[in-house]
């Protein structure tokens, strides 16, 4: 029910965060525990469980991800092949087909996670 509340707001252009992965993180907490947010959020979210929050006794912790101080150490670690991030791509498309690739990706389509695009290449 509440998951249609929030795609109707969304498609009213009312709604730009995703509350209901907040809810769940909520709900899904052990009582002590805590969510946190990571990322950029600029919403207004309702619906939102105080009850669990304030009985399971829960701390909220956020903040934007700091992008530029752990981009050269991962690269770094890619580059030395000490991790592999790979596995969240799920599609590789030419340039060209960015467009389409986007509605998959916003639509969830397609086990869509994350799409590479590379200009002058041509994927299989």
């Amino acid at each position: 029910m509440i998951g249609a509340y929030d795609r109707v707001k969304q498609a009213m252009m009312l709604e730009s965060d995703r509350p209901h992965v907040f809810r769940q993180a909520l709900l899904a907490c052990r009582k002590g525990g805590t969510v946190s947010l990571a990322g950029v959020h600029g919403g207004y979210d309702d619906k939102i469980p105080l009850g669990a929050l304030v009985n399971k006794a829960l701390t909220v912790k956020s903040g934007q991800t700091h992008v530029q101080h752990y981009m050269q150490p991962l690269l770094e670690k890619i580059q030395n092949e000490d991790i592999d991030p790979s596995f969240v791509i799920t599609h590789g498309l030419p340039l060209e087909d960015a467009p389409e690739a986007y509605e998959t990706f916003l639509n969830k389509e397609d086990g869509c996670i994350k799409v590479v695009l590379k200009p002058h290449q041509t994927y299989q």
